[in-house]
C-alpha cells in the first residue's frame, strides 16, 4: 500500500526487540538471531521512519536475560521496556527496574505445551507485585488457556496486554476463540491489545478485518500500533516500512491512527 501524502507516521511503536547473534539464548529459544538488531540499529530504524517513542518487548529467546535492554533504556530514555523474570523476583528489584524504564513483565507461553501455573503462590505474589508498581502483564497465549491467564492478571488488579491481535487463525474469522477472548478482555475495561505481527496471520490480509473489529469494540480506547521488529524467523520477508504502510492500511481514519499510534501508548507507557 503507498502511504497518503498526508500520512503522520506513529508516534510510539509499542512493541519491538533488541538483540543481535552474541547474546546467550534460553534452553528452549525457538529462534537465533541471524544478525545484528540491536539498539543502535533500532534507534536509526526509528528515526528514519519519523517515530519518536518505543517499547522493547521482551525476547523470549533470552530468557530472564534483560541486561541488553536495561543498558539500552539507560542510555535511551525514549524507550520502555518489558522483562522474562523468575516469578519469584523481589519487589526491590522491580522497583530499581522501573527507575531504568521497565513498565511490565512479559509471559510467553504459547510455545510451551505445559506452562507454569499462574494460579501459583509465586505467580500470584508476581502479578501482585506488578498491580502495586503500576506494571502491565504483556502476554500471547494459545486460545484455550487465554481466558484464564487473563482472569489471573485481571483478578490480581494489574493490567493485561494481548500481542498481535491475539494472534487468531485467520480462517475462523472474527469467531476466533483467541479473538473472542480478547474482546472480551477489552469489554470489561481493563486490557490493552497490540494492532501489531499481522505478517504473522495467514493470511497477512486479515489483520484489517481484526483491526476494524477492535476500533469498533472500544471506539479506539486500549489499542496501541507496533511493528514487531526485526520480525523474528521473517526477517527477509518483512520491512519496518511495511510495517507501517500495514497500519495505514488497518486504521485508514487518522485521527483513529492519531489516537492508536500515539495517544493510547503515551498513556500506557509513557504516563
Amino acid at each position: 500500500m503507498m502511504l497518503p501524502d498526508d500520512f503522520e507516521p506513529p508516534l510510539v511503536d509499542a512493541h519491538f526487540h533488541i538483540y543481535d547473534p552474541s547474546l546467550p539464548l534460553a534452553a528452549n529459544a525457538w529462534h537465533r538471531p541471524p544478525e545484528d538488531a540491536g539498539v543502535d540499529r533500532l534507534i536509526r530504524t526509528l528515526d528514519e521512519n519519523g517515530i519518536m517513542f518505543g517499547v522493547v518487548a521482551a525476547a523470549s529467546l533470552h530468557g530472564e536475560y534483560n541486561d541488553h535492554v536495561r543498558d539500552a533504556l539507560r542510555q535511551h530514555r525514549r524507550l520502555r521496556a518489558t522483562a522474562v523474570v523468575d516469578p519469584r523476583i523481589d519487589r526491590y528489584q522491580m522497583e530499581r527496574m522501573a527507575a531504568d524504564g521497565f513498565v511490565g513483565i512479559r509471559l510467553v507461553w504459547r510455545m510451551l505445551d505445559t506452562p507454569p501455573d499462574i494460579t501459583s503462590p509465586d505467580y500470584r505474589m508476581l502479578l501482585r507485585r506488578c498491580a502495586d508498581l503500576g506494571w502491565h502483564v504483556h502476554f500471547i497465549e494459545r486460545p484455550e488457556r487465554m481466558p484464564g491467564m487473563i482472569a489471573a492478571i485481571e483478578e490480581a488488579g494489574a493490567t493485561p496486554v494481548i500481542d498481535h491481535f491475539g494472534l487468531p487463525k485467520a480462517e475462523n474469522g472474527l469467531d476466533d476463540p483467541a479473538f473472542r477472548a480478547t474482546l472480551e478482555a477489552l469489554d470489561r475495561g481493563r486490557a490493552w491489545v497490540k494492532l501489531s505481527a499481522g505478517y504473522r496471520l495467514i493470511p497477512p490480509s486479515a489483520a484489517k478485518d481484526y483491526a476494524g473489529a477492535l476500533i469498533r469494540a472500544t471506539g479506539g480506547e486500549r489499542l496501541v500500533f507496533a511493528t514487531d521488529w526485526p520480525f523474528a524467523n521473517h526477517e527477509n520477508r518483512m520491512t519496518y516500512a511495511q510495517a507501517v504502510s500495514d497500519f495505514a492500511e488497518w486504521v485508514p481514519d487518522p485521527a483513529m491512527r492519531r489516537r492508536i499510534g500515539g495517544q493510547n501508548p503515551l498513556q500506557l507507557y509513557f504516563a
